[in-house]
């Protein structure tokens, strides 16, 4: 390995993607030492990470070309030793000049002054905090002033942050692309209608409101089901770039806030609307005649009370019919779309809004692709056999759909591209609906969980691969919306 050129071993280094082999590899020779520390680009560190000031510097001298630096301390326990503090962070922003992606998980060391010191990074593009207890508002501000190429920012878990004025001057600036807000206390969705201007730029935003015990309430609240948002515009800001937008466990009445952003994205690709309280179709309807790009759609929704008139009040989720039909006729390109109905009843079709005849025109109008069902109650045999003529459907999730049966499996068997199916919780469906889909030979994927009536050997008659759980599990209960979500 010494007799060949630099460039040529550094072009097979470079096809080494595991760590632990260019690790091994850095020990055969002082060449390879050097240059497989010239050319490594990312690290993630941990509890293993010697924070000393002197240790970390020969860390830095070791890969002077560092682009990404993870450093992640979740499970951290006392008695792992010291975490990187302050000066820690000094030693990696002041050594690391090619640094462009910085992600600090669980630092509970590091306070605002240290996180003024990324203001050397002069390339830094992507900074990621993830449960920084220590770090306020003035911090965050610090790097809004001295952080000029960040296009990309991930807040979670940041409880001291309570003030918005960095949010206002990165408006400002007019230079993110990305910004990710989730588990906050003290910044309410409303607060983001003060980055003005920024929201041209910004392709991707996701804003998650930190939840209480009393999310998962009903509530007294009664929200006009005829209100309209977006009749007026009573906010003067553009956000046509916007291709991805998250909103999770936000109110929005009686102050509109976000609600507004949804008439107004005329790029948009992604939309994940997650127990967002008050909308109703007027939003859907006016998001679907701007949208027109719109390629994924998940909806989790819970029941909520409406009334258009004072005398009467109904029980039910944000949006109806009038929503699915808005978007079949609107959004011709969704290929994704992912409904969860959490808290209704399978004896109360009412409750959800929507009907199985205006979801299967939504089937029928757009290439679907994937399609994911929690708790539909409206959606029976009759609907599976309408979505089995689905040309493009490829991918099949249902969970808790109790009016689905073998027949329904007799149906989708014959589903053209279908190659992944999932089952869970549907407790009306049988061996002899396994046995169906075994015949069609069609099938890639199978997964059945906690369905009572499926049995292993049936289900690996279909495939041999099947992942098969006949257990309630954490992960399946949360799911079906019972863990982690209200």
């Amino acid at each position: 390995m010494e007799d060949l050129p630099e460039a040529l071993v550094t072009e097979i280094l470079k096809r080494i993607t595991s760590t632990s082999d260019l690790n091994s590899l850095s020990l055969v020779s002082k060449q390879l030492y050097k240059i497989e520390g010239n050319q490594r680009g990312a690290i993630h560190v941990g509890s293993g990470l010697c924070t000393a000031t002197k240790a970390l510097t020969s860390l830095c001298a070791r890969f002077p070309n560092l682009r990404k630096v993870e450093i992640d301390y979740s499970g951290f326990i006392p008695g792992h030793g010291k975490q990187l503090d302050n000066k820690g962070l000094f030693v990696f922003s002041s050594h690391c000049f090619s640094l462009t992606d910085l992600t600090l998980s669980f630092c509970s060391c590091v306070y605002d002054s240290g996180l003024g010191c990324l203001a050397y990074c002069k390339a830094l593009v992507s900074l990621r905090l993830n449960s920084a207890p220590k770090i306020t508002s003035i911090g965050l501000f610090s790097i809004a002033v001295g952080c000029t190429s960040l296009s990309a920012l991930h807040l979670i878990d940041c409880e001291k942050i309570d003030s918005v004025e960095w949010l206002e001057y990165l408006g400002r600036d007019g230079s993110l692309k990305e910004l990710v807000v989730k588990n906050f206390k003290g910044i309410n969705h409303r607060d983001f209608l003060k980055f003005g201007s920024g929201w041209m730029k910004l392709q991707k935003f996701e804003f998650e409101r930190k939840r209480g015990i009393d999310d998962r309430l009903l509530g007294d609240m009664v929200y006009d089901s005829s209100y309209n948002a977006h009749s007026t515009d009573i906010y003067d800001f553009c956000c046509e770039s916007l291709k991805v937008l998250r909103l999770a466990h936000i109110k929005t009445w009686p102050e509109v806030g976000l609600r507004v952003v949804l008439g107004k994205c005329k790029a948009l690709e992604k939309l994940f609307l997650e127990y967002v309280h008050a909308l109703n179709d007027n939003d859907m309807i006016a998001l679907s005649r701007s949208c027109s790009n719109l390629k994924s759609i998940l909806l989790w929704v819970n029941l909520q009370r409406y009334s258009s008139d004072v005398s009467y009040c109904e029980t039910r989720m944000s949006f109806t019919y009038n929503s699915l039909y808005a978007i079949a006729l609107n959004c011709p390109m969704v290929q994704i779309v992912d409904l969860r109905f959490t808290r209704c009843s399978r004896d109360w079709p009412s409750e959800i809004g929507f009907t199985q005849k205006g979801f299967l025109t939504l089937i029928q109008s757009c290439p679907i692709r994937v399609l994911m069902l929690n708790n539909a109650n409206f959606f029976d045999d009759e609907g599976m056999k309408a979505v089995s003529s689905s040309p493009h459907l490829e991918a099949l999730d249902l969970i808790l759909c109790h009016a689905v049966t073998d027949a329904g499996m007799r149906f989708i068997a014959h589903t053209p591209c279908l190659s992944n199916l999932i089952l869970r919780a549907c407790h009306n469906v049988t061996d002899v609906g396994m046995a169906e889909l075994g015949r069609a030979h069609k099938l890639e994927s199978l997964v059945i969980e906690y369905c009572g009536e499926i049995s292993l050997q049936a289900a690996q008659g279909v495939i041999k691969s099947v992942h098969y759980s006949s257990k309630f599990s954490d992960a399946l209960k949360k799911k079906l919306g019972f863990l982690g979500k209200c």
